[in-house]
């Protein structure tokens, strides 16, 4: 272990894992699914995931380990079930670098016109050499890309903000999106745990700490800072700002499938953004 991973790399990567293209892309089919009641389906998703990560980050400070929860399961439960944990996530990866890379190529398709297969392949192509490369360039590869999309949320949040209050040039005070077109909850409340599925989906990734963690100079109190701040960041970038599109897009528009943070752009006047 090189041991290169300082305490702003592991907090990055915490956040960074957390948002992704499950929030900018994906928060479009919870919305559909469960309307304005996708901020339940939010809220709930991220309190089981706060659990999680706070008992997995207890296991972490314990006991600092490449394996993270595989080992953990094969310590506590027995050799098979750190196997059979150790494949799914192995399988749910080479999954998800597929899904992700066509989903940030689908983003990037507004600005480059070239086709979806060729960014793709160019996302996955960086992303594999970067972490070739060694554990402190994925941590500062992660850091700053994970910076840019903490900032994109931040400005989301400022400007969706004063438009929703009627702070923002040519717009009122307007909270009707979250309870017309058909009320709060239009395929009523069972949707909401429906919906849970997809939110869990986009907040995987979130436990990259944990594996990161014996990379890490000071993995106890790197672990510990990065799972206790994830808690309030997962509240506020993700449920903050699902707050602010469900009210600024009524949640039965077209935009909202193909990415709802652009529909909210552009009804408040910036589409550039």
């Amino acid at each position: 272990m090189s041991r290169s991973l300082r305490n702003r790399h592991m907090s990055m990567i915490a956040i960074g894992g957390a948002i992704g293209a499950g929030l900018f892309v994906g928060s479009g089919s919870v919305i559909k699914a469960a309307g304005p009641a996708a901020i339940i389906s939010y809220c709930l998703a991220g309190a089981l995931v706060l659990c999680t990560m706070r008992m997995l980050g207890e296991m972490v400070v314990a006991r600092p380990s490449a394996g993270s929860f595989a080992d953990y399961a094969r310590t506590a439960i027995g050799p098979w079930a750190g196997f059979t944990i150790g494949w799914l996530y192995w399988y749910y990866y080479v999954i998800i670098v597929a899904v992700e890379a066509v989903a940030g190529a689908s983003i990037l398709h507004a600005w480059i016109g070239l086709p979806l297969w060729v960014m793709a392949m160019g996302l996955m192509a960086v992303m594999t050499a970067t972490n070739l490369l060694s554990v402190r360039s994925f941590g500062e590869f992660e850091f700053w890309f994970s910076s840019v999309k903490v900032a994109a949320i931040v400005a989301f949040l400022i400007v969706g903000g004063l438009y929703v209050f009627g702070a923002w040039p040519g717009s009122s005070f307007d909270f009707s999106n979250l309870t017309a077109h058909g009320g709060f909850a239009p395929h009523g409340f069972t949707s909401i745990f429906s919906a849970i599925v997809v939110v869990i989906f986009a907040f995987g990734g979130a436990e990259i700490v944990t594996i990161a963690a014996a990379e890490s100079k000071e993995p106890e109190r790197s672990v510990a800072r990065a799972t206790t701040g994830i808690i309030w960041r997962i509240i506020l970038f993700y449920v903050g700002s699902i707050v602010l599109v469900v009210t600024i897009v009524p949640w039965d528009s077209a935009k909202v499938l193909a990415s709802p943070y652009v529909a909210a752009w552009d009804i408040i006047g910036l589409p550039g953004a």
